[in-house]
């Protein structure tokens, strides 16, 4: 196995928990990164060669190494793997009960660049480390084993994977293939079509805040921006909404929609739009249409750091549009899920963005990614849905 050893000074990140080293903190004079393949074991050293973490490396990428373990005599190995897929399923049988979950989520789960979402019987798998590429073939077979499953999709068709220097691609690695993943959550059924279904199929993140959303839906007029399949619509619905607005730009997310109300017996009480996202609250806006409750639960507007200042230029925008459409007393769930926004930078954001007539906005929840993503202690990048409810007074 080869060895990386750490420039002089750069152990404290590494020391304090975190599972990244990247490759301005590698002594490449001393341990050059060339000519490692992407994805090939290594061992981490301190710059006085003392043992730090077994890990991965990728000499093609700023994340030069992914850690992997802290203890000398236990490299990851399938045995390994294994015990983190099967520790990784426990939690998930713990708090759901039934098997409808992010199964694996990468760096909190001691698997990094690894995530698995579960449809009952079956698993997507989406990869985003030359290290799990590697493993792959072991990671399916795991998965069958572990969870019985009769169908596994890889879906490693995510930007991330280009700046691991890995391609891009889609296939069925197990099993027959299916034509829609079907979910079941906070006791509501729903289904995408595999085909055009985004990211890995389900936004597990958002179950908790959806259940929440339900208890100040009762009776009001719902407004469901960025809606997707219909999550959120469905339990505003459930929640006793006696109407509910639901837009998205995807044609194919709103006939999911459509058809997932149809199943619900709902269809009548949902407004299906598919239309972009700002022009038709402008549209609204002019019409003088009004809401008792508002989502705004938009796409990542800021992946990366640089994009931080546009992004934040969107989520004003949207939420000053938003924001005239609701009533007094009116109820917002603004969420975001772009990891370097943290809660008080979108709560001020709501709050610069309210009409002048309005005078404060009141917190009644605090919305946070559900326990199927887990938060690592040691790394704020694994922390990245934020949001809250609440009440404009």
């Amino acid at each position: 196995m080869s060895v990386l050893r750490l420039r002089r000074r750069e152990e404290r990140r590494v020391l304090a928990g975190h599972d990244w080293v990247f490759s301005n903190e590698i002594d490449t004079a001393a341990t050059p990164l060339k000519g490692l393949e992407p994805g090939a074991d290594v061992v981490l050293e301190s710059s006085e060669g003392r043992f730090l973490a077994h890990g991965f490396a990728n000499p093609a990428s700023l994340i030069a190494v992914r850690l992997t373990g802290r203890r000398r005599n236990h490299p990851f190995d399938d045995g390994a793997l294994m015990a983190r897929l099967r520790s990784a399923q426990t939690l998930r049988e713990q708090r759901y009960g039934a098997p409808f979950y992010r199964w694996v989520y990468g760096e909190s789960d001691g698997l990094p660049g690894l995530v698995v979402d579960r449809y009952e019987d079956v698993a997507v798998v989406q990869v985003s480390s030359a290290g799990m590429e590697r493993r792959l073939d072991t990671i399916v077979d795991a998965l069958v084993s572990l969870g019985e499953l009769s169908a596994v999709l890889l879906r490693n068709d995510a930007g991330p994977r280009e700046l691991e220097g890995l391609p891009l691609y889609r296939r069925w690695a197990h099993g027959e293939e299916r034509q829609t993943l079907h979910v079941l959550e906070n006791g509501l059924a729903f289904q995408v079509p595999t085909e055009t279904s985004q990211k890995t199929g389900w936004f597990y993140d958002h179950r908790d805040s959806r259940q929440a959303l339900r208890s100040w839906c009762d009776g009001a007029r719902v407004l469901d921006l960025y809606s997707y399949a219909g999550a959120f619509a469905l339990n505003a619905i459930e929640g006793g909404a006696r109407e509910v607005v639901a837009i998205d730009s995807s044609a194919p997310a709103i006939a999911s929609l459509q058809a997932n109300a149809e199943r619900q017996g709902v269809a009548e009480r949902i407004d299906a739009r598919t239309d972009d996202v700002v022009e038709a609250m402008r549209g609204l806006g002019e019409a003088d249409e009004r809401f008792e409750v508002i989502v705004l639960d938009p796409p990542a507007f800021v992946k990366r750091k640089k994009d931080r200042e546009a992004g934040l230029r969107h989520y004003a925008l949207n939420h000053k549009l938003a924001l005239r459409l609701l009533v007094p007393g009116g109820i917002l769930l603004s969420a975001s899920c772009s990891q370097p926004i943290d809660q008080a930078t979108l709560l001020g954001t709501s709050r610069k963005s309210l009409p002048r007539e309005r005078e404060r906005l009141q917190v009644l929840s605090p919305i946070a990614q559900a326990a199927d993503h887990p938060v690592h202690a040691a790394m704020p990048e694994t922390a990245y849905l934020t949001g809250a409810i609440t009440r404009v007074v």
